[in-house]
């Protein structure tokens, strides 16, 4: 049964944490900032068309998809860190279902994810990003949405199975920066051979990306309701592995 007050608590102690932790909020964004500044800048003085319009339109989306996986995944930390201290230990033990807490530490990292993606987004518009204000935007924050629950997931299920600290960050660091890559985030997907591309569409960050580039910018390589499906579809899929996972883990939960 699902307890909307244990899901709460959780997600509080998640912003609290988050709030607290500053040098975590600042790792989160240096690399978003960095692919920011040296590609969208940098190379995007050199690049004066893609996808219909300058380089710097098409690749902030890709860096929002990044900040909201690289800031996804690393909720995990905070599962680790739970466990090792004996905190999951003490809420186990009450009547919450494991479904509860998992359903609140995804809703403390997609708040803590999309901190990071409306910071980007405005420093982005600040150096020249444009953004049209319409309903289309509300399609972006549910892309946006996804990708975090997505990675959030997939973050919950590596944490359920990983013990220590420092491991854990070798494999998200190991996982994130191949699926960028693997997306349309910096580049097209056209532009890719043959075989990376039939690889690339395994990728749920492929289609997050393409969706916020094609709500914010009218300019996507896949339908949109192909993208939202597919995105659906990934968010069931790795929620409901990591929820067997985490009632699977060691401590118990």
């Amino acid at each position: 049964m699902i307890d909307s007050n244990a899901i709460y608590v959780v997600w509080l102690r998640e912003m609290k944490r988050f709030i607290r932790a500053r040098s975590r909020v600042i790792g989160i964004l240096i690399m978003p900032f960095f692919f920011l500044l040296g590609f969208g800048l940098g190379l995007g003085s050199l690049i004066s068309s893609i996808g219909g319009g300058t380089y710097l339109q098409f690749i902030v989306p890709g860096i929002i998809g990044m900040s909201l996986m690289s800031a996804a995944s690393s909720s995990g930390f905070s599962t680790i860190w739970d466990r090792q201290f004996g905190f999951l230990k003490e809420i186990i033990v009450t009547p919450n279902s494991r479904a509860s807490i998992v359903i609140g530490k995804m809703l403390g990292g997609m708040t803590t994810a999309m901190v990071s993606a409306v910071i980007i987004t405005i420093v982005s518009v600040l150096i020249g990003f444009h953004i049209q204000v319409t309903i289309e935007l509300v399609l972006a924050i549910i892309f946006m949405v996804l990708i975090g629950l997505v990675f959030i997931s997939i973050g919950l299920i590596l944490a359920s199975l990983i013990t220590d600290l420092q491991g854990f960050g070798l494999i998200t660091s190991f996982l994130t920066m191949p699926l960028l890559f693997l997306s349309n985030g910096l580049f097209p997907l056209s532009q890719f051979p043959g075989i990376v591309q039939n690889i690339a569409y395994f990728n749920p960050l492929l289609y997050g990306i393409d969706g916020i580039r094609g709500a914010l910018g009218g300019v996507s390589e896949l339908p949109l309701t192909t993208d939202l499906a597919v995105l659906v579809g990934a968010v069931l899929l790795f929620a409901s592995l990591a929820t067997y996972a985490f009632s699977k883990s060691e401590a118990g939960i």
